[in-house]
């Protein structure tokens, strides 16, 4: 007969390890040798080494006799006492824990009982996204947008229970569950599942509500006005608590998330909170100067360009970018100048123009690339 590997070394603990550290190493190993899920060579037998030594080490009186004895202490000798119903192998477990716990990794319906209470317990709605298309002004100051969604509530007939005039349930009796005995790979196992009649609650009802069928929600569709906040930006979503989906069994709703798109706009570019404003100018403009009023978000200003303004000249005023609602926070404006050059010029323009030509008005850097070309000249 084989020589049985320690239990701590089988669930790969120490043997100070405490209760949640040997659960969660279980857990790992159980899911890792599951002969449903488990590809692995002798997965069925490892599956059953785990199984046993987390039987002993689970429960405290077990493992002091396991750290005092050894294996003998469940061997019927060696001052141990014998632990019958563990499939012949001669271990007992705690039936519903062990249930929990596959419930937790394989989803519920292991067998192992105590399924009811995933029947009736409470459940969070779930959540819901919906995008929204902004114009550029509307993110910019905020607004307020109807919203028309489809969501499942609680029935208003019912309140939720799927019927009226609540009585305990025949086949279980009130308690949820009922007893069956299943054949497993460990042994014969009297356990408890929901019971088919009541799905776990223990009641049930003489008269089925007609509005939610007996589901105890309905679907609606319905228009709520939100309240966009100014600044929002493209991309962003605004979470409104407890508007999505009806919970189960009394749980809380989920969120409605609307996740918003935000239009062009014809002449603002936008970067986070800054905004970008291109201004053209003449060609005088920007060798003489002047004053240009200038348009932003909360009204026209008047700005001085300095003479000799060059095409791309980047000129910032504080705080006048997007001011944001949420985070109190204001971008700043960036007027970006464009010198245009005249396309068509009357008569008298181009002898100006020609008379100007013959004036000597070079500049440093007109000088330096003269110099560059002759330089490169062969």
């Amino acid at each position: 007969m084989a020589t049985k590997r320690d239990y701590y070394e089988v669930l790969g603990v120490d043997k100070n390890a405490s209760s949640d550290e040997i659960k969660s190493a279980f857990r790992k190993l159980a899911k890792k040798y599951h002969p449903d899920i488990s590809k692995e060579e002798n997965a069925e037998e490892k599956f059953k080494e785990v199984q046993e030594a987390y039987s002993v080490l689970s429960d405290d009186t077990k493992r002091r006799q396991y750290d005092q004895f050894g294996h003998a202490a469940f061997e019927g000798g060696a001052g141990g006492n014998p632990y019958g119903g563990f499939g012949g192998a001669g271990f007992g477990f705690d039936a519903s824990d062990l249930g929990d716990i596959f419930d937790d990794l394989f989803g519920g319906g292991f067998g192992f009982g105590g399924s009811r209470r995933s029947s009736t317990r409470s459940r969070r709605g779930s959540d819901m996204l919906m995008r929204i298309r902004l114009s550029f002004e509307e993110a910019v100051y905020g607004c307020d947008r109807d919203i028309e969604l489809d969501t499942v509530e609680v029935c208003s007939e019912c309140h939720g229970k799927g019927g009226f005039d609540e009585e305990k349930c025949s086949r279980c009796h009130g308690s949820g569950s009922i007893t069956q005995e299943q054949r497993t790979l460990f042994g014969t196992f009297a356990t408890k599942t929901t019971c088919p009649e009541c799905g776990g609650e223990g009641t049930t009802y003489k008269r089925r509500c007609s509005k939610c069928r007996g589901t105890g929600t309905t679907k609606v569709h319905k228009t709520i006005t939100v309240h966009v906040p100014a600044g929002i930006d493209n991309g962003e979503r605004l979470r409104l608590g407890g508007k999505g989906h009806a919970g189960e069994n009394g749980g809380e709703n989920g969120d409605l998330y609307l996740e918003f798109s935000i239009g062009d706009h014809a002449f603002y570019q936008r970067d986070n909170l800054d905004i970008y404003l291109e201004v053209p100018i003449t060609v005088i403009d920007a060798v003489m100067g002047c004053k240009k009023e200038i348009p932003t978000l909360y009204g026209n200003i008047t700005l001085t360009i300095p003479a000799g303004c060059d095409s791309g000249t980047k000129q910032r005023i504080k705080g006048k970018g997007i001011k944001s609602e949420s985070t109190r926070r204001s971008g700043d404006m960036y007027v970006i100048y464009s010198v245009q050059t005249p396309k068509r010029l009357s008569r008298d323009q181009k002898k100006l123009f020609e008379s100007l030509a013959k004036t000597d008005f070079k500049d440093s850097d007109i000088e330096k690339f003269e110099k560059f070309t002759k330089k490169n000249e062969r």
